[in-house]
């Protein structure tokens, strides 16, 4: 930690579980459930991505009191043909049930070559790297992607018409992975959120003021709830057509009938899996792969001394310091999580 984050303490990864199991239990989870729960909530913030790991656990706790996350609600197979199939998540927990279709489309891409797995009427997914990472430990490649409610409007527009719907792709290198995790905004609203916690610009403009100003300002654009496309026109257009895949393959809805809700639940979710062993050129991938990465590691960096990395790299190092040292928490997001 540095200067910036003098309001901020140090919380052990295994303190954290813990706390997180306790206040599950509580919640109506079952001991399994919430085990998994816990971790999954713990490891997201041990690979710093504490948008979507300790900092959302307080709300995600509200979504199961609101009734919109059930504690111990199942996935179903709704329909299924060769390689893809379509459940429906009964609103149970959206990591728990994005854990499940990871699972189901990698035995289906065992079978199959390629598995695809869309599921309807779940929830928040929370850091969807997680998925790519599962995958991707397996030997499988991970393309997946969740649609969100409304919070960005179409280049041009003023109105809130496309979420910002995120985008894993994970590839099996070195043990362990390059996964690209992005969402369709700029900056996730949990990393905007982040950055009011710390009292932060953004680097570059992440979204609009009320007046409709692009700004790098975080309390501005949390305030006006609209984020700013990828590229503008054509992180909108992705955005859009990412919501429309995720309705159609999982029949269930997309982000203008999630929006009208009210509330972010009921979301639709695609989770695909690639068998790499079933490919022609399986013992010449591991070559290929070392040469695009050190190559690319090879770029000359804009400032002296600083290293250009690939997707997923930074993870590995959060991972190894959060372990070590412990997970740097605001005091305030510490203090309410032990209340619940």
């Amino acid at each position: 930690m540095n200067d910036s984050d003098a309001a901020f303490i140090s919380i052990m990864p295994g303190e954290m579980e813990a706390e997180y199991f306790r206040i599950l239990l509580n919640n109506g989870f079952t001991e399994t459930k919430a085990r998994a729960c816990a971790h999954v909530f713990t490891e997201n913030s041990v690979d710093g991505i504490y948008s979507h790991g300790v900092n959302r656990f307080a709300k995600f706790i509200s979504y199961v009191k609101d009734g919109y996350v059930l504690p111990n609600a199942e996935p179903e197979k709704v329909s299924g043909f060769g390689g893809i199939e379509q459940w429906n998540g009964n609103l149970g927990p959206g990591v728990l049930n994005a854990l499940h279709a990871t699972e189901r489309a990698t035995e289906l891409a065992t079978q199959n070559g390629i598995g695809c797995v869309a599921l309807a009427n779940t929830n928040h997914w929370m850091r969807g790297g997680l998925y790519g990472w599962k995958a991707a430990k397996k030997n499988f490649i991970f393309i997946g992607w969740s649609n969100t409610i409304a919070n960005m409007p179409a280049w041009k527009a003023t109105e809130n018409k496309l979420g910002n719907n995120p985008l894993v792709i994970a590839v099996p290198f070195a043990q362990e992975a390059i996964v690209l995790d992005m969402a369709m905004s700029q900056y996730s609203f949990g990393a905007v959120e982040m950055h009011t916690l710390k009292n932060q610009q953004l680097a570059v403009p992440g979204g609009y003021d009320t007046d409709g100003n692009i700004t790098t300002n975080p309390n501005e654009i949390m305030q006006s709830k609209k984020g700013l496309p990828i590229g503008y026109w054509k992180g909108a257009g992705l955005s859009l057509l990412l919501d429309i895949l995720a309705a159609i393959l999982s029949a269930g809805n997309g982000t203008g009938a999630i929006t009208k809700q009210g509330t972010e639940y009921a979301l639709s979710q695609v989770f695909i899996a690639i068998h790499l062993e079933a490919l022609g050129n399986y013992k010449s991938i591991e070559t290929i792969l070392n040469q695009i990465i050190d190559d690319y590691h090879e770029s000359v960096a804009v400032m002296p001394g600083e290293k250009i990395i690939y997707p997923g790299e930074r993870v590995l190092n959060a991972r190894n310091e959060n372990t070590q040292h412990g997970i740097p928490v605001a005091v305030s997001v510490w203090d309410e999580i032990q209340k619940l």
